[in-house]
């Protein structure tokens, strides 16, 4: 009986030794040389890159990986102070007039209003005993003097006071994205994003790393909130009909492996490092990671791998960082992360040493029982 459990230890032992020479025992993550094996075939379906101080300069001329275009933006620039009376804008007119026969007026009341009349589709307004008058394109002053000098043919001593109103083609849309979203007037020529955020009550606090977006014609120009504050050069000059929001910034990374957390995590700002990843992701795990495979996996377009294209060797690329080197350390504060990049932080080979460690001393502790006990 004694001989047979011990033959039935030694053979499970065996097996154990056996199948770890064949593989590797289960685990939460994989090991470095399990996901890079294949870069050593002869038509590997990836590539392997080192980042590194030296590596730098070069990733950085390589293509966009995401085969959607970034978004431009539209610098500032100084317009006018005033404001340019369009289509669709309203006018309060006051005349007034001291005659005692006058035309437009009664000996109780010197003055005549025409309110709220609205600036035809052609640019012009209608005007009693002068006929239609075109005010599109002028200033407010500009066109209160024309209407004067109008009058003054019929109405010598006419005085004429004009105010305008903006219509939707003086006024901006604010959508989304703030607390207060709607229709807004342009006062001046010079009204800026930011003012018109301002009006608005500012970018709600929920949204991360707020994007903003300008809609003009059938043109979408987008920048970041925090690049717009940071760069005043930016805050550039809206025009009638532009359409703002802001939205969360939807761009991501995943994490994988003996990460802090197997998730999905949104850009928290506009440039996000390898070593911001690791933070977001909540570090590595210290009693399973390896440092130094912390490994980056993307995909780039075909266009990247043309020939004539500087860029990489193939579609799919996979970056190796050593986080227990200085130059590991600050070349991964340096490499930008990509959206759809996924970080895997690979478990260390040591792992599976002492988990046969362990099974071996308790082996050989059962056996020793098992002696004991026969």
């Amino acid at each position: 009986m004694r001989h047979a459990f011990i033959l039935l230890l030694i053979l499970g032992l065996a097996g154990l030794t056996s199948a770890c020479a064949k593989g590797r025992l289960p685990g939460g993550a994989p090991v470095r040389e399990e996901v890079l094996k294949q870069s050593s075939d002869e038509t590997p379906e990836f590539a392997v890159y080192e980042v590194s101080r030296a590596f730098l300069p070069t990733v950085s001329q390589w293509p966009v990986p995401t085969s959607e275009p970034r978004q431009s933006w539209i610098g500032a620039s100084q317009g006018p102070k005033t404001q340019i009376i369009q289509p669709g804008d309203r006018l309060d007119i006051r005349i007034w007039d001291s005659s005692d026969n006058s035309l437009l007026t009664t000996a109780e009341q010197k003055e005549t209003r025409l309110e709220q009349v609205k600036v035809s589709s052609s640019g012009t307004i209608f005007m009693p005993y002068v006929g239609e008058i075109t005010v599109a394109g002028q200033t407010p002053e500009m066109a209160r003097s024309d209407l004067q000098q109008s009058l003054e043919v019929i109405v010598p001593s006419a005085q004429v006071q004009l105010n305008m109103s903006e219509g939707r083609a003086n006024s901006v849309d604010l959508v989304g994205g703030v607390s207060a979203p709607g229709s807004y007037p342009m006062p001046d020529r010079n009204y800026t994003v930011l003012s018109l955020l301002a009006a608005g009550g500012g970018v709600k606090d929920s949204l991360r790393n707020p994007q903003i977006r300008l809609m003009r014609g059938s043109a979408i120009y987008g920048t970041s909130v925090e690049t717009l504050l940071k760069s005043p050069r930016l805050d550039t000059r809206l025009r009638g009909g532009d359409r703002v929001f802001v939205e969360e910034d939807s761009r991501y990374f995943l994490s994988f492996g003996a990460a802090g957390s197997e998730d999905l995590h949104r850009f928290t700002k506009d440039e996000i490092s390898a070593m911001d990843a690791v933070s977001i992701m909540g570090g590595v795990n210290d009693g399973k990671a390896d440092p130094q495979g912390l490994l980056i996996l993307r995909e780039y377009p075909a266009s990247a791998v043309l020939p004539g294209v500087r860029g990489p060797r193939q579609e799919r690329v996979v970056f190796t960082l050593n986080l227990t080197s200085a130059d590991g350390l600050f070349s991964a504060r340096k490499f930008q992360i990509e959206p759809g990049d996924l970080v895997v932080a690979t478990e260390s080979p040591i792992n599976d040493t002492l988990t046969i460690a362990n099974i071996v001393g308790n082996f050989f502790g059962v056996f020793s029982r098992a002696s004991n006990a026969f």
